[in-house]
């Protein structure tokens, strides 16, 4: 049987904080079980005859704070089996006490009784000693487990649980994700003591700082510079909303849906040019440019009434948890291929598609590039069995096409003459993608390496003072090798 755990704050600073009921209450227990021995109040009472148990020892037996506070609970758990037992802990008890949430959950479990006793936390005397008021929007998080994720550089934030130089770099770390190397950060140590210390320094110093031990917190003070929230999607978001507001861009303003289809296309483009170049810079600013017009239809959406961004934010995060059930769920895979084939089941199930009534080849966008298009539809096709096992066939039907489309030449017959063309290049983006050939890419790459050759023409024959009119083809020919060879002993 388990008795009752009664857990006790000692307060942020020395004795005279304690709150007098605490204090009594601590007079008149034999024995004391206490986090951690390092602090003011414990120094004090240990000269008054107290017996104390203490889990310092327990710090050093493991290699994360979450298994040394499953270890303390464990033994105090145990010790709560044949008493009632005083645990103290820093500050109060509610406030950045990882050991007291898990006996909560212990007593949830039915495991034990856990009382609450007051004592006062960090976080009065540190409100009063950088005169800050936390209404204004105040964080406090955990400096041993601190993600970016949860950092909002826009209010006042306290991290608290920075116990040492190596916590330090942690949370220096993390910030310099969101902030600039040098943003002003305040140390705050053993406040509301006759040892208070606030030290100010750039962010890049704070593991440097001396004087930073178990009661040491850090605060960091909100971002006023515009340009630093540059990088927050907040920030990026109200931006759109601005340019589309009353007092906005009269172009922004006028933009529909079907208005910025041809803006998505060319982004798109743009971004693959960017992954072309293998240009990291560029490749920023191109994605940028494609977030642009995720962001201006999800504006539009708001602006009609019928969506915002978090619709289609809330829309793919369920997609992909849903879709990625060996991430996220028992489901196993064995390899890539594998997880085509469950993403496919999945979404059919999802859009409830019967096989004997919707054709396979129905959801495919029908907006896609001609190329592009040819290519979903083989491949769709080829899912359900239509599609040549080896590429010989398909050499053969090249031949076949080619030969079909020489004679409409002959004929004369124009339109003729587009469709066995257009039967030319499908069976091309067949062989293409048995050969694992994404046809639009490689056309892609080609006009690219065309515009570089040909534009090196026009250098060439700018720079001898003619013109490319005045120019012979032969001439043209010579120079087109030349940059052909120039860029087979670049690679």
């Amino acid at each position: 049987m388990s008795h009752t755990i009664t857990v006790i704050g000692l307060g942020a600073g020395d004795l005279e904080q304690l709150p007098l009921g605490v204090y009594r209450l601590i007079l008149n227990q034999d024995h004391l079980y206490v986090r951690t021995k390092d602090h003011p109040v414990i120094e004090e009472l240990i000269g008054e005859g107290h017996s104390f148990t203490f889990f310092d020892s327990i710090y050093e037996q493991h290699e994360t704070f979450e298994a040394v506070y499953d270890a303390i609970v464990a033994e105090l758990l145990e010790a709560a089996k044949s008493k009632e037992i005083l645990y103290a802990v820093p500050g109060h008890p509610l406030v950045a006490e990882r050991t007291v949430q898990l006996l909560l959950e212990a007593e949830r479990e039915g495991r034990v009784t856990v009382k609450i006793l007051g004592g006062q936390s960090f976080l009065d005397p540190m409100f009063s000693a950088l005169k800050i008021d936390p209404v204004e929007g105040c964080q406090v998080l955990d400096g041993t487990m601190l993600s970016r994720d949860e950092v909002h550089v826009t209010q006042h934030i306290v991290i608290c649980q920075v116990y040492d130089q190596m916590i330090a770099s942690h949370v220096k770390l993390t910030l310099m994700e969101l902030l600039p190397d040098d943003y002003e950060v305040t140390v705050a140590t053993a406040v509301g003591t006759k040892n208070e210390k606030l030290e100010t320094v750039p962010l890049y110093e704070l593991d440097r700082v001396t004087t930073i031990s178990n009661l040491t917190a850090v605060y960091v003070p909100p971002v006023e510079d515009e340009v630093i929230l540059y990088q927050d999607f907040r920030t990026l978001r109200q931006i759109i909303a601005t340019l589309r507001g009353p007092d906005g861009c009269p172009w922004d303003k006028k933009q529909t849906h079907q208005s910025l289809k041809k803006y998505l296309l060319e982004e798109a483009y743009e971004v693959l040019e960017a992954i072309d170049e293998e240009n990291e810079d560029h490749l920023v600013e191109e994605l940028g440019d494609l977030l642009l017009q995720v962001l201006l239809h999800a504006q539009i959406g708001e602006d009609d009434g019928w969506f915002q961004i978090e619709d289609v934010i809330r829309s793919i995060s369920e997609k992909m948890i849903r879709r990625h059930p060996h991430v996220f769920g028992e489901r196993q895979v064995e390899d890539a291929e594998d997880v085509v084939e469950t993403w496919d089941e999945i979404k059919k199930a999802e859009k409830g598609e019967d096989q004997a009534s919707t054709s396979i080849l129905g959801k495919i966008p029908k907006g896609l590039p001609s190329l592009m298009l040819a290519f979903e539809l083989q491949k769709k096709a080829a899912k359900v069995g239509f599609d040549w096992a080896e590429v010989e066939p398909m050499w053969a039907k090249l031949d076949e096409e080619m030969h079909e489309f020489k004679e409409e030449i002959q004929a004369g017959h124009s339109q003729e003459m587009a469709k066995e063309f257009g039967d030319v290049l499908f069976v091309l983006v067949n062989i293409g993608r048995f050969y694992n050939i994404y046809a639009e890419e490689a056309l892609h790459r080609t006009n690219e390496k065309f515009k570089r050759r040909f534009q090196s023409i026009e250098q060439a024959i700018t720079a001898k003072g003619d013109t490319l009119e005045e120019s012979s083809l032969e001439e043209m020919d010579v120079l087109w090798n030349q940059a052909k060879e120039s860029e087979s002993q670049g690679e």
